[in-house]
């Protein structure tokens, strides 16, 4: 009889898609979860994961036996651990881009604990009007709120300005050195709109000034932004963990290096006295390891 541990050290390889992440949620070093992940696949006498270098891939194996045994270890703990499971919907409110690449994934975990979520995209400051009015419970917001809310600091966005490679080869690298806001000034840019908040961000921070670079598109999206960066339409400053893929593939390039990274705090926000739903989501992902964003 196959050992419950190793399921349910599976169970959790599969749902975080890398042994790193099954290793912190079970409590165990990354070794005794390879080591348990071994056993597990010499008893059943095939691979459960194709390894890579950005975490693992289910083989078809792996599929049957998490939709075998998945509902069934999630019930058994919940029976054990009552203390553990909760109940009722959170409304969550957050950028449409950090939610989508981040948010969503960490809050997974929660659904299996009987949470439901409803989620709601938008800018900050209609976000944080929302939580005013009653019409959310949480907001991660990109700004700090003022008086009448609880906001703790989440993670950190680290931005990065980024180019394609054929317009990163027209930057006079010695004149970058000297005089970076001149040296980039001939290149369009990508904005996220007319205001351009977070390529004026980056250039007052860096430069000392506005950008005064002609804006060839404008769209409220940062993966739109990056997917036109992608296609040569021009540079943008965005989140380095939406950027990483491209730098990653070399699709974008990396245009300028500060000696210190721009950053922007991500706050979890909360208004009054939270019902314990909502208690345990901000506690859940203010506990989180985000690492670099």
């Amino acid at each position: 009889m196959t050992d419950l541990d190793l399921l349910v050290t599976f169970l959790e390889i599969y749902r975080g898609g890398s042994l790193t992440s099954a290793a912190t949620r079970r409590g165990l070093t990354q070794p005794a979860v390879s080591g348990q992940l071994t056993k597990l696949e010499k008893e059943l006498g095939a691979p459960l994961f194709v390894r890579g270098s950005r975490g693992v891939t289910p083989t078809p194996r792996a599929d049957d036996l998490a939709r075998r045994v998945g509902r069934h270890l999630d019930q058994l703990r919940t029976a054990l651990d009552p203390e553990g499971t909760l109940d009722g919907t959170v409304r969550i409110g957050g950028a449409a881009e950090f939610m989508t690449v981040r948010g969503l994934p960490a809050l997974a975990p929660l659904t299996r604990r009987g949470l439901r979520f409803e989620v709601t995209f938008g800018l900050a400051a209609d976000l944080l009007d929302a939580l005013r009015n009653g019409r959310l419970d949480v907001v991660l917001s990109s700004v700090r709120p003022g008086a009448g809310f609880t906001a703790t600091p989440l993670t950190d966005e680290e931005f990065v300005l980024v180019g394609p490679p054929l317009l990163a080869r027209t930057v006079d690298q010695d004149l970058l050195a000297e005089d970076p806001a001149r040296a980039l000034e001939h290149l369009p840019l990508v904005a996220y709109d007319s205001d351009l908040p977070i390529l004026r961000r980056y250039w007052r921070s860096e430069f000392g000034k506005r950008p005064r670079n002609t804006v060839a598109v404008t769209v409220p999206d940062l993966r739109a932004v990056l997917a036109a960066v992608i296609a040569g339409a021009g540079v943008s400053a965005l989140p380095r963990y939406i950027a990483e893929p491209a730098l990653a593939a070399g699709s974008v390039e990396q245009l300028h290096h500060p000696e210190v990274p721009p950053l922007n705090t991500l706050y979890v926000v909360t208004r009054g006295t939270p019902a314990k739903a909502t208690e345990a989501v901000a506690e859940h992902l203010i506990s989180r390891d985000w690492g670099v964003l």
